[in-house]
C-alpha cells in the first residue's frame, strides 16, 4: 500500500498535481498509523520531489537512475578483468580513469538535458500544494 501511494505521487502530469498528491498521501497514511512514513516523507519532500522544479519533458531523465546503473556495470565489467589489484592505489586509478572518462562523454556526447532548457526551467517558489505547513501548525 505504501509503495503504490509514493509511485502515485511520481506518476501525476505537473508540479501542482504532484504536490496535491503527496498532500492526498500524507493523509491516507496518517489515517492508516503510519505516521512515522508520514514523518520520513515530509522530512524528504523537497529531495524527492525536487525534479518537479523542471520542465515536465525532462521528468523521465531526472527520476531514473539508468546512467548510474550503466557506470557501475562498467566499473564492475572493467574491474572484473583485472581481477585483484594489487593496492588500493591501483583500483583508484582505473575507477578515476573509468569516471574521467564517463564525464568527457556525458560532457559532449550523450547530453540528455540542455543547459538552454535548464536555464529557464528552475523554480524555486514553494509549491502550492506543499502538505507540510498543514501539518506542522504553521499554516495562515
Amino acid at each position: 500500500m505504501i509503495a503504490a501511494l509514493v509511485r502515485s505521487i511520481f506518476e501525476q502530469p505537473d508540479r501542482k498535481t504532484t504536490w496535491a498528491q503527496l498532500a492526498d498521501g500524507v493523509d491516507k497514511l496518517t489515517q492508516a498509523g503510519f505516521n512515522d512514513v508520514v514523518d520520513y516523507l515530509l522530512d524528504a519532500a523537497d529531495d524527492v520531489l525536487a525534479f518537479s522544479a523542471f520542465p515536465i519533458g525532462h521528468w523521465p531523465k531526472i527520476r531514473s537512475n539508468n546512467p548510474q546503473e550503466r557506470l557501475n556495470k562498467e566499473i564492475r565489467r572493467r574491474t572484473d578483468v583485472v581481477g585483484i589489484f594489487p593496492n588500493r592505489q591501483a583500483v583508484i586509478r582505473l575507477v578515476g580513469a573509468l569516471l574521467a572518462e564517463q564525464t568527457d562523454e556525458w560532457a559532449i556526447a550523450r547530453r540528455c538535458v540542455s543547459i538552454e532548457s535548464l536555464k529557464v526551467s528552475r523554480t524555486d517558489a514553494p509549491a502550492v500544494n506543499d502538505p507540510r505547513p498543514a501539518i506542522d501548525g504553521t499554516a495562515n
